[in-house]
């Protein structure tokens, strides 16, 4: 709650990049709380997969761990698709606001999915990373949901690339659940998937493979 205020109160400065700042600061505090108090530590894998372009990021979603990693990693120009209720919420959505995300309503179906690929493609002219979970929601450890096309689609009709990343954060820090298990998380960073000229299932289904490919050797 306090950095939510700290980026209402000082998050418009800096030609807006104080606020995204502050944000990559509290993921850094809480990865390092974990570490000091839960001793919850990470390795990075493929790191050198992350390029000076921006791109999109296709990440799989166990925990509430890899939203602190990836603010923390990313460079700061980042816009996050996520659930448009979040935004309500009193003071933390306000202040989510100023960070250029792309909330999205899940039961709107296509036209989401139009509203995706404008706010996402002006995100990425502007230079900025964009961050979407495919699966929609957290997944337990050893299941799988359904990959949603929506990523995919605006890297076809973008022509941007895609950095797909996985992990194993749900073992250590379960969805919905306050307890943490000491233990070290692995994060993979995999090579960049070119997507000009392919079509989105093409890509979707190439993005699923590897993703759980590669967290099946974790």
């Amino acid at each position: 709650m306090s950095y939510s205020l700290l980026i209402l109160a000082f998050g418009s400065g800096d030609s807006g990049q104080r606020g995204p700042r502050l944000a990559r600061s509290w993921a850094q505090f809480n990865l390092t709380a974990l570490k000091l108090l839960c001793g919850l530590e990470y390795r990075i894998h493929g790191r050198e997969h992350l390029q000076r372009k921006n791109a999109i990021v296709l990440c799989k979603h166990q925990s509430a761990w890899e939203i602190l990693a990836l603010r923390a990693l990313l460079p700061i120009e980042q816009s996050w698709v996520l659930k448009q209720e979040l935004l309500r919420i009193p003071i933390f959505g306000h202040a989510l606001q100023r960070l250029s995300p792309i909330p999205i309503d899940r039961a709107a179906g296509r036209r989401e999915i139009t509203r995706l690929m404008r706010e996402g493609g002006a995100q990425l002219e502007r230079g900025h990373w964009v961050v979407i979970f495919p699966e929609g929601t957290r997944v337990a450890p050893g299941t799988q949901g359904s990959y949603n096309i929506g990523g995919a689609l605006l890297a076809e009709r973008s022509g941007y690339p895609i950095v797909p990343m996985t992990h194993n954060a749900g073992v250590f820090w379960g969805r919905q659940r306050l307890l943490k298990r000491p233990g070290t998380i692995d994060l993979v960073i995999g090579p960049t998937i070119a997507t000009q000229g392919r079509k989105a299932t093409e890509i979707n289904a190439e993005v699923e493979r590897w993703i759980e490919e590669t967290l099946a050797t974790l």
